[in-house]
């Protein structure tokens, strides 16, 4: 079930960047390449479901009876777009930074319809790019990539990886990647649906298979988002549906002990954003339905 909800969080946060790229003019995060990996077939279906689910994400607003565009449009807002538009921001920032201060290996885990290494072929010759992801969802995007004609970028490796059986390290292992060369971890949409102790493992993992002064950015749930009496409606919401598709949150931790957390594997915590840093960075002076997602945060680390 998890190869299945893999998948399915991947198109689904990609049809959001797709969506954003094409529909709203303020841009939060530019996919402009993510629309290309959907058919006009997919693309009207998924507006009709999308535009059905209003009923179940905001009734009071479906109660408004909203035309569909409209209510497409809200939805996205209002559930996965608000979640991947800035994450994806923030990795990329960082990204673009640690390349100036010579960074040359970009590690995507859980990469599922990430466009960067088509989105930017100016740094073919100063950035190899490497994907890990479940075998099932890799073939996915290729088959995608392959319609929409894309050609393989020569700094882009497919590392395909199930981590139920194979460790960071042995993946990483079967591909170019350098140990010994400064790199940018990108872990975006993961850490919550594992245990405490395997994200720690995970994040262990990295800072030992890298060089000193190597980044690793990635989004955590904080605790209260397990407390019921303390859980926002919103992140209720989206506990409840992943847990009916068989993939349910796990993992919240303390933004104020994560410092010493990190510390104890050898990682530095430089950046930690709480939602509130998020929608003033982000959301500021929008006039739509984005705002930053209650109980997310976003951390930046360095390895020593």
């Amino acid at each position: 079930m998890a190869e299945k909800q893999s998948g399915l969080t991947a198109i689904a946060m990609a049809y959001s960047r797709a969506y954003h790229a094409t529909h709203e003019p303020h841009k939060i995060f530019d996919d402009f390449l993510a629309d290309a990996l959907f058919t006009p077939e997919e693309r009207a279906q998924t507006n009709r479901d999308w535009a059905n689910m209003l009923q179940y994400v905001a009734p009071e607003l479906a109660a408004t009876n909203p035309d569909p565009m409209t209510a497409l449009a809200w939805v996205v807002q209002l559930t996965n777009g608000p979640i991947t538009l800035p994450r994806s921001r923030y990795a990329e920032d960082g990204l673009e930074m640690a390349i100036r201060e010579g960074v040359r290996q970009y590690i995507i885990l859980g990469s599922g319809l990430d466009t960067f290494a088509y989105r930017r072929p100016d740094l073919s010759d100063r950035l190899q790019i490497f994907e890990l992801d479940h075998p099932a969802t890799q073939a996915m995007k290729q088959e995608r990539v392959a319609r929409a004609g894309w050609e393989h970028p020569s700094n882009l490796h497919d590392v395909p990886v199930d981590f139920t059986k194979e460790s960071l390290s042995s993946a990483l292992k079967r591909s170019p990647y350098d140990p010994t060369q400064l790199s940018f971890f990108s872990w975006l949409g993961v850490s919550y649906y594992l245990p405490r102790e395997v994200v720690f493992d995970t994040l262990r993992e990295m800072s030992s298979n890298t060089a000193q002064g190597s980044l690793i950015v990635l989004d955590y749930l904080d605790a209260d988002a397990f407390v019921p009496e303390k859980v926002s409606k919103r992140v209720q919401q989206m506990q409840w549906m992943a847990a009916q598709l068989g993939e349910p949150m796990k993992a919240g931790f303390d933004p104020s002990t994560l410092p010493a957390d990190l510390e104890k594997i050898g990682v530095r915590l430089e950046e930690n954003l709480a939602p509130t840093d998020i929608e003033a960075r982000y959301f500021h002076g929008r006039s739509d339905r984005y705002h930053a997602v209650e109980h997310f945060h976003y951390a930046k680390a360095v390895v020593f």
